[in-house]
């Protein structure tokens, strides 16, 4: 009987061991905002594939070389969601109330520890690695996101429409494109550096899709943000006018990489890039009649289908030669 029962005993602590531990992970990956990780996880990935020119540049070095540069990326990715969710937690609390700290789920000291952790190993990873600009890539990614998001003086950029746009649109649209290229062009594969139309065509459309993202991703924030003063575009000019500025500008990007696509010199790369942006056009617009700008759920499903068709650009950006 008393080893019956402390089997019990043990059985118990270890299911509620399990249990815990299963929490804890699952807020770890909510606090990550994976949507957002992996986003950028590809478009680091498919930027460094760019400069490639032949299958021979494939060698198990240069693996390893983009397998050390997508890590301090993510890492600084992670930093990027989880400053935000730590400096905007009364924010969350009425915007996104199923994030791991905005519901307790997750402790406040736990979040600062893998925030400053996270910023901290992928800079010195970047320092490390020895190349200039995946280093100074690293750390404009650094600064301009402690700026949009810390509350401290000449900071906090997010509190106006503009400063914010114009972060994000350096950040995800010149940034990241150029650092992470020249570093793999020169750095990794040893060649002089080259701006080609690939990475004209890359920087152009993912620098207009990172301002019509700026535009939509705080429509189902609004409550939130006119309550402790962050200014949006949403906010000030109203949801259906930035809605539909927003899908006006992603539908005029990608009739133009369709137009930069008719004059390639490549039949299949031309065949590929007019009809697929074409076809996206289309699909992005019969997309948005569905969406209901009085229901959160349904702006906020509209705004991940928005970060699928940048996932999908990252692909399509190959083809652009």
């Amino acid at each position: 009987m008393l080893l019956g029962r402390v089997k019990s005993e043990d059985d118990n602590k270890l299911k509620s061991f399990q249990g815990g531990f299963l929490k804890n992970l699952k807020s770890l990956y909510r606090f990550t905002r994976p949507n957002t990780l992996n986003g950028l996880v590809i478009a680091v990935t498919s930027i460094c594939c760019l400069p490639l020119q032949n299958l021979g540049d494939l060698t198990p070095t240069f693996f390893m070389e983009l397998f050390k540069t997508v890590v301090p990326a993510a890492l600084m990715a992670i930093y990027m969601t989880a400053i935000n969710q730590l400096v905007d937690v009364k924010i969350d609390k009425i915007n996104k109330p199923d994030l791991p700290l905005a519901s307790g789920d997750f402790p406040i000291k736990t979040g600062v520890a893998i925030t400053l952790t996270c910023a901290m190993m992928s800079l010195a990873m970047g320092i490390m690695i020895g190349s200039p600009p995946l280093a100074w890539g690293l750390i404009l990614w650094f600064i301009l996101v402690t700026a949009y998001s810390i509350d401290l003086p000449f900071l906090r950029w997010k509190r106006n429409a503009f400063l914010a746009a114009i972060s994000i649109m350096i950040g995800y649209g010149v940034g990241i494109q150029f650092s992470f290229f020249i570093h793999i062009q020169k750095y990794v594969l040893g060649r002089p550096v080259v701006i080609t139309r690939s990475l004209i065509f890359t920087t152009g459309v993912i620098t207009c899709m990172s301002l019509a993202k700026a535009l939509l991703k705080d429509l189902h924030d609004v409550d939130g943000d006119k309550e402790y003063g962050i200014r949006t575009f949403s906010v000030m000019l109203g949801k259906e006018r930035v809605f539909r500025v927003g899908v006006y500008m992603l539908l005029i990007t990608y009739g133009a990489a369709a137009i930069f696509g008719a004059y390639s010199s490549s039949l299949l790369s031309k065949l590929i890039t007019i009809i697929s942006h074409c076809a996206i056009a289309s699909f992005l617009w019969f997309r948005a009649q569905m969406v209901d700008l009085s229901e959160n759920a349904s702006i906020l499903s509209f705004y991940m289908f928005i970060w699928k068709l940048y996932e999908v650009e990252y692909l399509l950006i190959h083809f652009a030669r």
